[in-house]
């Protein structure tokens, strides 16, 4: 079991920065790999970013790529998104999610991880 918990989600002028994080617990942090969706109301979970277990590889949506940052840091056991420049069509509920799995790629469906948190509110304002 992996228990997932999402922070600092919040209100931001357009062109802001934010850092979400998501603190990990429950199995050993650097077994499995981390991703970031999101979900906008009346639309679906879509892919953010994703990182590897040892954080050595990340992939990015098309449409943040630039813009944020994934990490991670073991001896917190916690994972981390920058959002730079922030767009008001970066409006939604971030999700962090835990995938078990072992072989590449890292995966950008939902359908690919195990274990999510409840989800942080971000609201960019134009």
């Amino acid at each position: 079991q992996v228990q997932l918990v999402e922070s600092g989600g919040g209100l931001v002028q357009a062109g802001g920065s934010l850092r979400l994080s998501c603190a990990a617990s429950g199995r050993t942090f650097r077994s499995y790999r981390m991703g970031w969706f999101r979900q906008a109301p009346g639309k679906e979970r879509e892919f953010v970013a994703a990182i590897s277990r040892s954080g050595g590889s990340t992939m990015y949506a098309d449409s943040v790529k630039g813009r944020f940052t994934t990490s991670r840091d073991g001896a917190k056991n916690t994972v981390y998104l920058q959002m730079n420049s922030l767009k008001p069509e970066d409006t939604a509920v971030y999700y962090c999610a835990a995938d078990l799995g072992t072989m590449p790629p890292l995966k950008t469906t939902p359908a690919g991880y195990e274990y999510w948190g409840q989800g942080t509110q971000v609201t960019v304002s134009s």
